[in-house]
């Protein structure tokens, strides 16, 4: 290699020069590391990677690990970990009435559907879609119930109402919504303390019906037992005849007369014919 130097002329050949080639094979290879590393993608455990080429969502999908990619393009990180989401909020009933639900959300990422939500929604979705759709979905739930239903029997029917919705919504999106959780309902202090009264009448009600119930059955077990004696006396009563009675007498006098205790027996008596027994 020739290099003209200045004005006078003088030529440099460089060519045989050590120190300028190793300078050459130096940067060469500082330029090449910097490529390799620009190729090299990892995605943390966890998280998928969306890829943009110049700011232009590619499609391409990483999953965890290491991955060898175009140096110019450009890895995006999403969690596909499962999330909870806390909402506190002021939600109506069907009555009008303003109470305060609080609510977790249960999701995660669709990992195949992490381009589309990055190119069409962002890394931020969470407080650009999944909140403002959880409490409206909450509001409409609560509104087509009564508070007396929501503060009882009726949070499952209205977590499952919400999860529905949510569902069908933030599915289409890339979201897959796993659970909702109804974690607290407070109602205004009247309408809580009238309610309360409401159950313990009740209950107290289902107690003196428990105890009335109980208390016919033990008469119709009474009337039942009274029946039956009444019934084996008369049917003692029907078999039992003077003949027979006199025919005990005399077996009994018969079983007296073997015994060795002393005795007086008077045979003959003018009532009824059986032996009459004095003393021992």
């Amino acid at each position: 290699m020739t290099i003209y130097g200045d004005a006078r002329g003088k030529v440099i050949n460089v060519n045989g020069n050590p120190f300028a080639r190793l300078i050459g094979l130096g940067i060469a290879g500082f330029l090449f590391v910097i490529l390799l590393f620009a190729s090299v993608a990892r995605v943390e455990s966890g998280n998928v990677g969306v890829l943009t080429l110049f700011g232009r969502v590619t499609g391409e999908v990483l999953p965890e690990g290491i991955h060898l990619v175009n140096p110019f393009k450009v890895n995006h990180e999403l969690t596909i970990r499962t999330q909870e989401i806390k909402e506190s909020a002021s939600v109506p009933s069907a009555e009008g009435l303003v109470m305060n639900l609080d609510t977790s959300l249960i999701y995660h990422l669709n990992p195949e559907k992490a381009a589309e939500v990055y190119q069409k929604i962002g890394p931020n979705y969470l407080t650009v879609l999944i909140e403002p759709n959880l409490r409206a979905a909450i509001r409409e739930a609560t509104a087509s119930h009564s508070a007396n239903a929501l503060y009882t029997g009726e949070r499952e029917m209205v977590a499952k109402q919400v999860r529905d919705q949510l569902s069908n919504l933030l599915g289409a999106r890339g979201i897959l919504v796993e659970s909702i959780l109804l974690r607290d309902i407070q109602l205004p202090t009247t309408l809580k303390t009238s309610i309360e009264s409401k159950q313990q009448a009740e209950q107290e009600a289902l107690a003196m019906n428990f105890r009335l119930q109980k208390e016919k059955q033990e008469a119709e077990r009474k009337r039942i037992e009274a029946a039956g004696i009444r019934d084996f006396q008369q049917i003692v009563a029907q078999g039992i005849s003077p003949a027979l009675l006199e025919w005990k007498g005399i077996e009994a006098t018969e079983n007296l007369a073997k015994s060795v205790n002393s005795k007086v027996v008077v045979i003959g008596n003018s009532k009824n014919g059986l032996p009459l027994i004095l003393g021992q």
